[in-house]
């Protein structure tokens, strides 16, 4: 922690919900002479670099200047009245629990821009993407930092639209029933049918209690709130966040979206666009109408389980030999199964699941970011992320080819299926201990039961990790699979890539497979970092939230 005045504290928490809005507007001037570079594509992908570095930096130094000994307490707060008749303000501040948050994703959008300044999706103007980028990630800021219903609803939406045109501009059309225009619109209709729903909720909240203040809504604890005000808000509330989470069964545009979207769309959208759902059960749903949520938490916790073992089944499915699983869609019903661990945590109503969940919301956005560039990467190199297309391949194990990548994808991997010492076990083990002492009035067998249930699912999770390290990285085949003519198959492409890679200037890369790229491993290398931090020091975590969720399962966030 380094000293630095609240003033400062605010001027940067200011500067990181607006400044991508600012670099997003400035797409389309004159770049300046020191980010001009060989060509315009070139000059607008350095701006987008430029900018997403400098919020990444303000957030580390916002992170640095943070109050550990007062986690609990809201920080580089801004109060100011915005539309007064409706008590509406643009009021921001930052908690243990938000600030994770806030710093993976200027961390995660940094590394996005970084990597497309290397290898650029293939669509219309950079500048359209650079600036919808740039738009998602002030949308997503915004919704960790704001404290006014109102307003955490316009920044719950402003992201819709950019991810829309990134999946619809510049993602792919294999493996999606439809093509990425459909899976563009399935993602949105969802959402913003979601939303629809969640906006009365909270419209019901702020009106019966008279305030959008979410931290005096939060100190009020839901006393100002009769019961059945409670019980339907939580339901429309819960509704337009379980589809962003994505919940069982909510989950339908979560596997197309993904499938169609570029790579580091696919990134931030499980990065970070999922941990909006579940972040406003915490910060919304939790603390100010917790009498409506002891009532949900029981069929909450039963949709999650279910998403567990359903995400998991699906993996095992698309991971079978001959079903022709595309990897991306495999990484994306992942996401189901784990956001399930999420769901199970903040439904047990105490400290221990509510860590258990957030820390799983770090974990997952840090591994399955890791996951998605891997897929990139090898479609980049294969032109397909077909699993049985890679599985062949990579027939003499991709270890032997491509050892650097082959580590990185089996390292993911583990992480991703809970290796104790790595970021995904500890959120995965406090959200079950959670279940094993549920709240008090919350029925003890059935989150036994819940509890038994999410343990079969880590089982099952690791089964299909193992199952697609073991086909990907090793290259192992089934004895017995052969093709029609009863012969053995045969890889389907050559070591060549389907298409010739480029590099910042439009070189063509060399011929060949190629391992790891430099600006591959430098986008890569901090998410490795981090998910290692976090597993062997789970503190570093912890200690931020715990304190935040003590007080808001309390009653008392001030």
């Amino acid at each position: 922690m380094i000293d630095i005045s609240e003033s400062v504290m605010q001027a940067l928490l200011a500067l990181i919900v607006a400044g991508p809005l600012v670099g997003a507007a400035a797409v389309f001037l004159p770049a300046p002479p020191g980010l001009k570079g060989r060509g315009p594509d070139q000059a607008v992908l350095r701006h987008g670099v430029t900018v997403t570095g400098a919020i990444l930096a303000a957030a580390i130094v916002l992170a640095l200047g943070f109050d550990r000994d007062h986690a609990s307490r809201m920080q580089a707060t801004t109060d100011i009245s915005w539309i007064a008749a409706l008590d509406v303000r643009i009021h921001l501040g930052i908690d243990g629990i938000s600030l994770p948050l806030l710093v993976l994703t200027a961390l995660l959008t940094f590394l996005c821009a970084l990597y497309s300044y290397f290898k650029m999706p293939s669509g219309p103007s950079p500048k359209a993407f650079v600036a919808l980028l740039l738009l998602l990630e002030s949308g997503t800021l915004a919704t960790f930092a704001v404290l006014d219903l109102l307003l955490f609803f316009l920044a719950f939406e402003m992201v819709l639209i950019p991810m829309y045109f990134l999946i619809a501009r510049w993602g792919g059309s294999e493996g999606v029933p439809g093509g990425r225009q459909a899976a563009a619109w399935k993602f949105i209709l969802y959402t913003l049918l979601g939303s629809v729903v969640m906006l009365l909720g909270l419209l019901l909240i702020g009106l019966r209690a008279g305030t959008f203040d979410m931290v005096a809504l939060a100190t009020d604890n839901g006393r100002g709130l009769s019961t059945s005000t409670q019980v339907i808000a939580v339901l429309a509330i819960g509704v337009g966040l379980a589809v962003k989470t994505p919940m069982w069964p909510l989950h339908s545009w979560l596997p197309d979206a993904h499938t169609a979207a570029p790579t580091v769309g696919s990134v931030l959208l499980a990065g970070v666009l999922l941990k909006m759902g579940t972040y406003g059960f915490v910060r919304i749903v939790l603390p100010i109408a917790p009498d409506g949520m002891r009532t949900f938490a029981p069929y909450l916790a039963a949709f999650a389980v279910v998403g567990i073992i359903y995400g998991s089944l699906a993996c095992l499915a698309l991971a079978r030999q001959g079903a022709g699983g595309d990897l991306k869609r495999l990484i994306a019903y992942s996401s189901v199964g784990h956001m399930g661990f999420v769901l199970l945590g903040i439904a047990t109503m105490t400290p221990t699941g509510v860590n258990g969940a957030l820390f799983a919301n770090i974990a997952h956005g840090l591994i399955t970011g890791l996951l998605f560039f891997l897929v990139g990467a090898l479609k980049d190199r294969y032109g397909t992320a077909d699993l049985d297309t890679l599985a062949g391949a990579t027939g003499a194990a991709l270890y032997g080819r491509a050892p650097r990548l082959g580590g990185l994808l089996a390292f993911a991997a583990v992480a991703s299926l809970g290796l104790p010492g790595l970021a995904g076990f500890w959120g995965e083990m406090l959200t079950m201990f959670g279940a094993f002492d549920p709240a008090d009035g919350l029925s003890r067998p059935a989150f036994l039961t819940f509890m038994a249930v999410a343990g079969l699912g880590t089982l099952l999770t690791a089964a299909y990790l193992l199952i697609v390290v073991r086909r990907v990285c090793m290259g192992v085949q089934a004895p017995h699979e052969t093709g029609a003519t009863g012969a053995p198959d045969t890889p389907a492409i050559t070591d060549t890539p389907a298409a010739p890679d480029t590099g910042a200037r439009g070189t063509p890369a060399a011929p060949g497979f190629a391992d790891v790229r430099t600006y591959e491993l430098v986008a890569w290398t901090p998410l490795v970092a981090l998910t290692v931090l976090a597993g062997l020091w789970p503190a570093v975590l912890l200690g931020l939230t715990d304190p935040a969720v003590q007080k808001l399962l309390a009653g008392g966030m001030s």
